[in-house]
Order: structure tokens, then C-alpha cells, then sequence
């Protein structure tokens, strides 16, 4: 009943199943996985970590049943005067035309002239391991012309996902954070006011099943890969599971994955929930993250910088237009012209020459802070640093 009456209200979009998905939602496993972990006898001899404490699950997911995403079209009412332009936006007026004759109410021949009706896309995250009947967040964003959807209420939208099935229906208030003022001289817009959001907007119709428990190994990858890293994980993890379960289970497989072998008696969630806690030091390489349209500069902990002399002067270059009247003798025949002036002013400003040596992160930010540039300057060091092969870190420029 319900899904026949979100289809009778609104219109989702139709979108053809994938080849693999044989006309159900993926849910992240392709079956039991068949690998085999095979953990060392010993522990890793690395050296002794310097990076933050952190817990495992605050640096590494588990790849368990994944999210799926889900679009609908729709429509938001209730706009005062911000809606679509049905002239320049056809699709809105067919749309109100359509539903109003699916809800018994037959319109005359002749275009509509609302203005408080907007056509919009919505779009929300399905979670893994979600159940028939519960809440998830959606986004809306408006599709035609309209100039803002504060105070508009979405109608009853069919969310489906790229298989073409219905898996949850959205309704409700529309939350807006940006807005729109306008005269008849002037508009002033903060933010964007032609998107928004409903939380627990949408309601679950269908959940997607999930085998999590049926896995006989676990798969484990860092947000940010790193071979150290991963084997100070594999050694924690190895040496929990010893003294709880009498054996090594874990396996590093490069420097992202790391696959866990889950022991019997006991269930996949409760396992998962003991090894993420557990507390390991993080290691990352040196790299300065530079943003040089913002003036943005990030120095990693590890950067390090070998003995250079640095020597900045910024030039200033000033151009001045001041044309000058040149008027004509008296009881000439002359004309009244215009002679142009041009002044150029050239100004170096002292340049310094210090010396960087960046044996840690403090020192190393000490011997910029000396030189006394601006970021722009710092990033043109920085780069000519990295030329002159004294930046031992990975420059990235964004």
C-alpha cells in the first residue's frame, strides 16, 4: 500500500540495474570470502613509534555490508514567490499537472501560474545493516530555476537505487541554511539557499540483506595507508588474540588491508568490538600540503629540512597614470589635448639571508617565522627548497 501510493504521488527516476547486481542491491560481499590469513610466528622489529596514540577504529574500517545511494524526483510546495518559473521550467508544471490528476483533481487546459512549487532531486545515503521502518537523512537540491526553498515542504518522493527498486520514501519540512534578500537595486544571498536538508526525512520501505556474521574472515583498511602502520595494527591485534584466543589471527596484506581471521565462539560483532579499541601508535611520511590559491601551508611532523641559506626580497613595482591638459596659445588655432604621464616607482625591500636547518617541526617553522615573509613567500621557499633537494618531505601542491 505504501509504495503504491508514493508512486501515485511523485514520479522517482528510472534507472537501469546494473549488469552485477542481478536485480538486487549490492550489500559490499560478493559471497563467503575464501582467502586464507596466514599470520608470522613473531613480531615486526620496527622501530619505536612516534606518531599519536589512537585506537584502531578511529584509523582503519572494517569493510563490512557497504552504504548504497539512493536519488528521487520530486516536488517542494508551500515557497513564497522563490519557486520555478514554470515558463522556463516545463518539467515543474507537468509535474504538478500530473500529481494533482493522480490525487482526483482534474485541471483545466491552460498553463498554471504557481510560483511556490519548486522541482527538485533528492538524494540520502542508505546505511548498512538497516531495517524496514527507520529514519536515514536525505539532501535536497532544487533542479529548475527557483531562487530559494527556505520554508518549502517536500511531498511524498520514492527514493530508489540503481537497480530501479523503491527502498525508502522521503516527506517533510525543508531546512535551509542559507537565504536570499532582494531589492529592486540590489540582491544580497548568503550561502545556498537553493539546497537543503531533512533530517530523518526518509522513511526505510526495504532493507538490504547483509551476511556480515556468515564471513569467516574480516577485511580491515587504514584511511590512510602505510606499511608501518599496518604491521604495528597486525602485531596488536596478534598480540590480543594470543592471550584471548591462544593464536596469532591476523595478516597484514599491504600497506591498507589487513585480513582477520574470525575465532570461533564467539560472534563477528562482539570480536570486532574488542580488537577496535585497542590503542597503537600511527606513523605517516613527510609531507607539506600546499594550497596556493588560499595561501594555505601544512607541515607534517617528520618534515625535515637539510642546512640552506635563503636569502627573500620581495620587488614592488608601482605604475601611476597622471595625464596631463595641454592647452593651446592664446588666439591660436591650436586644439585642447591630452598628454599622457606615466610614473614608475621601483622598490626592493631588504632582503635577509638566513639560514633554515629543520632537524624537527618547531625549528623548522622558528627559521621560517625569522626570514619575517608572508605565506606566499613561504610557499616560494618552500618550493625552491624541494629544487635544491633540502626538503626531505613529499610536496603536494593543491
Amino acid at each position: 500500500m505504501i509504495k503504491r501510493l508514493a508512486l501515485a504521488l511523485c514520479f522517482g527516476l528510472t534507472l537501469a540495474a546494473p549488469a552485477s547486481s542481478g536485480g538486487e542491491l549490492n550489500d559490499g560481499y560478493d559471497g563467503v570470502q575464501a582467502v586464507r590469513v596466514s599470520a608470522s610466528g613473531q613480531a615486526s622489529n620496527l622501530p619505536a613509534p612516534t606518531g599519536p596514540a589512537s585506537r584502531i577504529k578511529d584509523i582503519a574500517t572494517l569493510q563490512t555490508a557497504r552504504d548504497n545511494q539512493l536519488i528521487g524526483y520530486g516536488l517542494v510546495i508551500g515557497l513564497q514567490g522563490t519557486g520555478d518559473g514554470l515558463r522556463n521550467s516545463p518539467f515543474t508544471e507537468q509535474s504538478i499537472r500530473a500529481m494533482l490528476r493522480n490525487l482526483g483533481i482534474a485541471m483545466e487546459d491552460g498553463r498554471a501560474r504557481a510560483k511556490n512549487v519548486a522541482a527538485v532531486i533528492v538524494t540520502a545515503n542508505l546505511p548498512a545493516f538497516v531495517q524496514s521502518g527507520s529514519r536515514i537523512d536525505i539532501n535536497v537540491s532544487s533542479l529548475g530555476d527557483a531562487t530559494s526553498l527556505a520554508g518549502g515542504t517536500l511531498v511524498m518522493t520514492p527514493l530508489r537505487a540503481p537497480d530501479g527498486e523503491i527502498y525508502a520514501v522521503a516527506q517533510g519540512p525543508v531546512f535551509v541554511s542559507g537565504f536570499t534578500a532582494q531589492g529592486e537595486a540590489e540582491t544580497l544571498t548568503k550561502g545556498v539557499p537553493t539546497s537543503g536538508r531533512i533530517p530523518n526525512g526518509a522513511i526505510v520501505e526495504r532493507q538490504v540483506a547483509a551476511r556480515f556474521n556468515d564471513d569467516s574472515v574480516l577485511t580491515m583498511q587504514l584511511r590512510n595507508p602505510d606499511f608501518s602502520t599496518a604491521v604495528r595494527i597486525t602485531d596488536e591485534i596478534n598480540r590480543y588474540t594470543t592471550s584471548r584466543f591462544g593464536k596469532r589471527l591476523a595478516s597484514e596484506q599491504d600497506g591498507r588491508t589487513i585480513l582477520i581471521t574470525r575465532p570461533g565462539g564467539i560472534s563477528a560483532a562482539r570480536f570486532v568490538a574488542e580488537i577496535e579499541n585497542l590503542i597503537i601508535r600511527t606513523d605517516t611520511p613527510a609531507r607539506v600540503v600546499i594550497d596556493e590559491r588560499t595561501g594555505t601551508i601544512v607541515i607534517g611532523q617528520d618534515v625535515k629540512i637539510s642546512q640552506v641559506a635563503v636569502s627573500y626580497g620581495a620587488l614592488t613595482v608601482r605604475i601611476t597614470e597622471q595625464p596631463k591638459i595641454v592647452q593651446p596659445a592664446p588666439f591660436s588655432r591650436g586644439e585642447t589635448a591630452e598628454e599622457p604621464s606615466t610614473i614608475i616607482d621601483a622598490q626592493q625591500d631588504d632582503a635577509r639571508v638566513a639560514l633554515l636547518d629543520g632537524p624537527d617541526l618547531q625549528t623548522l617553522v622558528g627559521g621560517l617565522n625569522r626570514i619575517g615573509v608572508k605565506p606566499d613567500g613561504i610557499i616560494a621557499i618552500l618550493q625552491g627548497i624541494k629544487s635544491a633537494g633540502a626538503l626531505q618531505a613529499e610536496l603536494v601542491l593543491q
